[in-house]
């Protein structure tokens, strides 16, 4: 039995439809948080997959502190390895983390001592 052309195009797009959604970004785990971002204050971070992170501070281009990034459930664990690590801030800091959108990222404290890294994280992170 040969089944209608026009059976065949909704099925096709059905198929189409579930797939694109299937396509969507992730919003809790590694995933949800490689990529490059920017916040209001111009700091552009950059998370890579691997677990290692970089940070433009003065916009030039360059990284001028970078780490590693751990991961647990909705919960990132961050600690910087080098660079220009400013004063209090050796030890790591830990947020809870969301993605209300697919282009933004916030962060809510855990526990961190380092001044200058609340400041930064803290504030929303879009997607570059």
């Amino acid at each position: 039995m040969k089944i209608p052309f026009f059976l065949q195009l909704i099925f096709a797009s059905a198929l189409i439809v579930l797939v694109g959604s299937c396509a969507t970004t992730s919003r809790s785990g590694p995933a949800a948080l490689a990529g490059t971002w920017t916040n209001s204050l111009g700091t552009v971070w950059t998370m890579k997959a691997d677990g290692t992170f970089d940070v433009d501070r003065n916009h030039d281009g360059k990284r001028d502190i970078w780490g590693t990034y751990t991961v647990t459930g909705d919960t990132v664990t961050i600690q910087g390895t080098g660079g220009k690590t400013p004063t209090g801030c050796k030890g790591p800091g830990v947020y809870k983390f969301s993605r209300p959108n697919d282009n933004t990222l916030t962060f809510t404290l855990v526990s961190d001592t380092c001044k200058d890294r609340k400041k930064n994280v803290l504030l929303p992170w879009h997607q570059k």
